[in-house]
């Protein structure tokens, strides 16, 4: 077993343990807040290209859904793979739990059975699998990252475009995969520390470094306004 993985099992572990009590006083304010299951299971695509089910908690109201093998929820309804930070499906508790990212602590059991590492380019849903370089997918998705870092506000991001599926194939990923992509050719343990800091003092400090922006986000959020002015232009189809 290699150091990061190794590193991974005793803190998955270790943070599973501890968060055990928050994890269960969460689950009854979700089950409070809106009917519908607890967590949240998706298919996303890990180490060589193959799928897994990512878990998190619910954030948004459950939607029935044929095929599904217990309920498929309103996060990603009507083929939509994107969620902005105005999305009206999402619940009271929800908006919190979006914001301080605490809907992905169920993600250390991924990190624990070895889906995902904690540090990593964050797993994306199969649908935009022919957009990845195969080489993000030599090593393991994480929980954090330097694109998680970088777009820790993503969803604010995306509220202000037009189309928010055609803003993030073609404005957000772009960056993503670029940081993604370094990430990947200049692996460290110690970088991995690094990150793990940041994102500790991100989370403290979330609402402060949200007013703050890196320059691929700017040029991000750039692209998202001249991407908005096009649409503007385009003649409306005939009705």
């Amino acid at each position: 077993m290699s150091l990061k993985r190794c590193f991974d099992v005793c803190c998955a572990a270790a943070g599973l343990l501890a968060s055990a009590p928050l994890l269960g006083g969460l689950a009854l304010l979700i089950r409070l807040d809106s009917p519908g299951p607890v967590l949240f299971r998706q298919t996303r695509i890990g180490l060589l290209g193959r799928p897994f089910e990512l878990v998190k908690l619910r954030t948004m109201r459950a939607a029935a859904s044929p095929g599904a093998q217990e309920s498929v929820l309103a996060e990603k309804t009507a083929g939509a793979q994107i969620t902005a930070g105005d999305d009206p499906r999402i619940t009271s508790i929800g908006r919190w739990l979006r914001r301080s990212k605490l809907d992905e602590l169920p993600e250390l059991w991924n990190v624990l059975r070895g889906d995902m590492s904690l540090v990593g380019p964050r797993p994306e849903v199969p649908c935009y699998r022919d957009a990845y370089p195969c080489e993000i997918f030599s090593v393991r998705p994480g929980l954090t990252g330097q694109a998680a870092l970088c777009f820790h506000a993503e969803e604010s991001l995306l509220a202000s475009a037009h189309d928010k599926e055609r803003a993030y194939r073609e404005v957000v990923l772009p960056h993503k995969l670029a940081l993604a992509l370094d990430y990947v050719r200049n692996p460290s343990f110690g970088r991995d520390l690094r990150i793990l800091a940041a994102t500790a003092y991100q989370l403290s400090l979330g609402r402060i470094l949200a007013r703050a922006e890196s320059p691929p986000v700017r040029a991000a959020r750039a692209g998202i306004a001249q991407l908005n002015r096009q649409e503007s232009q385009e003649p409306s189809p005939p009705g």
